[in-house]
């Protein structure tokens, strides 16, 4: 059985046939991955095979007592997960930032947007799949064109961080997953939730994730829909919810990611 794979990022488009797949940049080169039955595959289309991609392994019948029962029997029920932890940290802060503001869906259109148009485009059994554009070429767009594929709103932060990342990248590259948090807010319009969306996607640890992500409490409350969760714009969601998990970070992790996982995924 090829299990379940979390198909949270944007990235990951799906195939008549079920199949799923996307195009990551790793430090070496460009790949394809995709996600059938038999599990995961890849290949490298483009530059050299030295850094392959890495997949994350979550288990949620590790959770611990403290997550209610109702709760614990939905994630149970998705069994072992598998997440890719991106490789490639500037991905990483783009899709944080083209999710500021706008829902879901929407979203998930702009990133798609973004990518063919101003990316890397490369051909696979699934079609033609493309990869974010690197720093150095958003800094060489024009206003204008942030406006005609629908980023206007976002033009200065991208901008602002394709600044930084030049100029920080393989310094950042190197923290964990906290320090990252703490370094990606010191770019302007970049807050606590972009930063720790970011930072979970590029290292693969959703202990630093921001739990009282409308994602969480939504998922969260069709999994276990008789537990009292606080409402939406209740401050009390958060500490609930990293109390459930205990002091331990793996299964705050573990709870947070599974969950993700439960609301977007492909089996």
């Amino acid at each position: 059985m090829a299990g379940v794979l979390t198909t949270d990022h944007p990235a990951w488009i799906e195939a008549r046939t079920g199949t799923r797949a996307r195009a990551v940049r790793t430090a070496s080169g460009i790949w394809v991955l995709s996600w059938d039955q038999e599990g995961p595959h890849m290949t490298c289309v483009q530059g050299a095979e030295d850094v392959k991609p890495t997949f994350v392994s979550t288990d949620p019948s590790c959770l611990p007592d403290g997550v209610p029962a109702e709760l614990k029997a939905g994630l149970d029920g998705l069994g072992p997960t598998q997440r890719l932890a991106n490789p490639w940290l500037w991905d990483a802060i783009t899709t944080a930032i083209l999710r500021q503001v706008v829902r879901a869906e929407q979203a998930r259109k702009l990133y798609r947007a973004w990518c063919r148009t101003f990316g890397t485009t490369v051909p696979s059994p699934m079609g033609e799949l493309s990869v974010a554009p690197t720093a150095a070429q958003v800094l060489e767009l024009d206003d204008e064109r942030f406006t005609d594929v629908g980023a206007k709103f976002h033009r200065s932060v991208l901008q602002a961080a394709a600044t930084h990342y030049e100029r920080r990248s393989i310094h950042w590259q190197r923290m964990d997953s906290h320090d990252l948090v703490v370094a990606l807010t010191s770019v302007p319009r970049i807050g606590p939730w972009t930063a720790a969306a970011a930072a979970a996607d590029y290292t693969g640890d959703f202990s630093i994730y921001p739990h009282d992500d409308l994602a969480v409490r939504t998922w969260a409350a069709q999994i276990a829909p008789a537990h009292a969760w606080p409402g939406r714009k209740d401050k009390a969601f958060g500490p609930m919810w990293t109390g459930m998990a205990g002091p331990d970070r793996i299964a705050l992790h573990t709870l947070t990611l599974s969950t993700l996982t439960w609301g977007s995924h492909a089996r």
